[in-house]
């Protein structure tokens, strides 16, 4: 009966230090993550993206010819 508390004792300690170590690293996932500016204006040779100028019957016609 002692063998059988002392393995379950060992089993519990491993789970609490596993589970800890866990946690723990996630947080210093996060922190990182939380310092990483994803917003930032880009640098370099960039390309605009979205144009502007359309007429709101040009992104329509786009709209429907790409089946979206």
């Amino acid at each position: 009966m002692k063998r059988l508390i002392w393995d379950t004792i060992k089993v519990f300690i491993l789970f609490i230090a596993c589970t800890s170590l866990f946690f723990f690293g996630l947080r210093m996932l996060s922190a990182e993550y939380d310092n990483h500016h994803r917003y930032d204006p880009p640098e370099g040779p960039s390309v605009k993206v979205f144009n502007s100028e359309q007429t709101l019957i040009d992104r329509l016609d786009l709209f429907f010819r790409l089946g979206e």
